[in-house]
């Protein structure tokens, strides 16, 4: 049982005494190699995967890969620097055995090579570190230049650019709607305007249709006249009987009487002849419906581009005035630039850094051909061969090594995304580059998914994913602690990490959380799931300028 003690005087400028007490007696010894005592069990290299919070979580989601110091601890945590340890063993042993065995020029010419190859390595730190510098710049860069991109957005400034294309558009659809109200106008020159009495042309029509056929009963009755005298002189001149000469005359007179009655019963005051009739049905049956349905046409077309104006002008409303945008596009451009500018740095500290690893591989190489060319053979022969052998099965172990972390990693992070993840048919398989550690994933089909589809909160979860995934395969049973834990992520996500992550992401997790990421709905849901061992709430009081440690939550 450990107790650690941890002390400040005023008086001392602010310096902390250290004490540990172990089964309740003070060591002393422990006390000054606590840090390395430490280090032995939660190394330095890989805390950040361990101990973390929100923002560390969103910049990490926010990059394409992860940077050199999370590459690193990620290679210390897979356990990868055991055997990047033993190479360089192999190398100091392989430098002592050159030299026992080689003449003073000799042993001047190995020297100068690997001072030479000392000062390369000193070198590949330095661009290291640069790297690491450069990289957050850029991050910084690119974050300022999305900031003043959405600003530039936001106050109207993308507007304000395309002022002259807008008014452009404005102006043509205006000329547009000009144009169809002239094609309108000599719509309303013909026909169109009798659309407007449609009843009194169905009146119009029958009526008519009617007079037509009362002219044609007068013109037929002169001829049915003369053909009745004919059949009556006819019928008395073969002797027919006067009964049935009778009966026949007064058919004839019933069907003349229903056909001038036919005929006083159509009042003419259209005096229409078959002719105009004709015209008349041409136009109301064929001719208007194909002006109406034109009509109808443009008019839906004039209201779209007066619609598309209204847009437009609403557009050059909200659009930033010219000492405005001025402002809001300098700051863009500037911002641009910077990111460039960054962009650029970090690009050639990149190559800078392969070129030094470059000419590591040959310096090395060099030091090796000249002990094998030049050094004599002697009883340490055996040795420097050897170390030359294992050299080179060291690097097939390293990489065979690799390859079985990564794929083990890959199938534990795929597993812990998709269990955090809302839309489980989103993401199929996550695959991680055995150089970069840059994550790269792939949809049901089996084809690439852009990490930029993925909503903020789905990145972050990807992030949280590769922090569990590489928890899980170190096999080290440590502790995870997170500051402000749910960040800004939205209510689902908050839900699954609540449920999912939190319970089971160790066997200790410690969140350090406001009462407005982790809030009563949450924490009574962890409770719930006795997923909380202890629970502390730290209030400060400003007039005394100290924080107090009570049991219990906010609620």
């Amino acid at each position: 049982v450990f107790k650690i003690v941890r002390a400040w005087n005023r008086e001392h400028d602010g310096k902390d005494s250290l004490s540990i007490q172990v089964d309740k007696d003070y060591d002393d010894a422990l006390a000054n190699t606590w840090d390395e005592y430490v280090e032995n069990i939660l190394p330095l290299g890989i805390s950040n995967l361990f101990l973390f919070d929100g923002e560390q979580v969103k910049e990490l989601a926010e990059l394409d890969a992860p940077p050199q110091s999370v590459v690193e601890a990620i290679s210390n945590l897979l356990g990868l620097e055991l055997a990047e340890k033993l190479a360089v063993d192999l190398e100091v042993l392989l430098g002592r055995k050159r030299k026992s065995v080689a003449s003073k020029a000799q042993l001047e010419t190995i020297e100068e090579i690997e001072s030479r190859l000392e000062s390369l390595e000193i070198r590949k730190q330095e661009s290291t570190l640069k790297i690491e510098e450069l990289q957050a710049k850029l991050t910084k860069a690119q974050q300022k230049e999305n900031r003043a991109f959405n600003k530039f957005r936001t106050e109207g400034g993308k507007i304000a650019a395309q002022r002259s294309e807008i008014e452009a558009k404005i102006t043509e659809a205006t000329q547009q709607i000009n144009n169809l109200r002239g094609e309108l106008i000599n719509l309303s020159a013909g026909s169109l305007p009798l659309s407007l009495i449609t009843p009194l042309l169905s009146q119009a029509q029958v009526q008519g249709s009617q007079e037509v056929k009362r002219e044609q009963f007068q013109q037929a009755k002169k001829i049915i006249d003369d053909r009745d005298s004919k059949l009556i002189k006819h019928l008395t001149n073969i002797a027919l009987a006067d009964e049935q000469i009778d009966k026949i005359k007064f058919f004839i007179e019933t069907e003349n009487q229903d056909i001038n009655n036919l005929i006083q019963e159509v009042d003419v005051y259209l005096d229409i002849d078959e002719e105009k009739l004709d015209r008349f049905k041409q136009i109301i049956k064929i001719n208007l419906p194909l002006q109406i349905k034109g009509t109808e046409a443009k008019s839906a077309q004039l209201q779209q581009l007066k619609t598309e104006i209204d847009s437009l002008e609403k557009q050059i409303a909200i659009a930033a005035p010219p000492e405005t945008y001025q402002k809001l596009n300098d700051a863009l451009i500037q911002a641009q630039k910077q990111k460039t500018k960054a962009a650029t740095d970090y690009d050639r500290e990149q190559y800078q850094y392969r070129q030094i690893d470059r000419e590591i591989d040959t310096t090395k190489r060099e030091l090796k051909n000249y002990s094998e060319a030049n050094i004599d053979i002697t009883n340490d022969e055996h040795i420097i061969n050897s170390i030359n052998k294992v050299q080179t099965t060291l690097d097939q172990f390293r990489d065979k090594l690799t390859l079985k972390k990564l794929n083990k990693l890959e199938v534990e992070v795929t597993e812990c995304f998709r269990y955090l993840l809302s839309k489980t048919n989103l993401v199929h398989k996550v695959t991680i580059d055995r150089g970069s550690f840059r994550i790269s994933l792939y949809d049901p089909q089996g084809l690439p998914l852009p990490k930029q589809r993925l909503s903020a909160g789905e990145k972050q979860l990807l992030a949280i994913a590769f922090l569990w995934g590489l928890a899980r395969v170190s096999g080290r049973n440590l502790p995870i602690a997170i500051d402000t834990p749910l960040g800004r992520l939205d209510s689902s996500h908050r839900h699954n990490l609540v449920e999912r992550y939190f319970p089971a992401a160790s066997h200790q997790v410690i969140l350090l959380s406001t009462d407005t990421e982790i809030g009563e709905q949450e924490v009574n849901s962890l409770r719930k799931e006795q997923a909380i061992a202890q629970e502390y709430l730290l209030q400060y009081n400003p007039q005394q300028r100290q924080t107090t440690v009570k049991s219990g939550y906010f609620w």
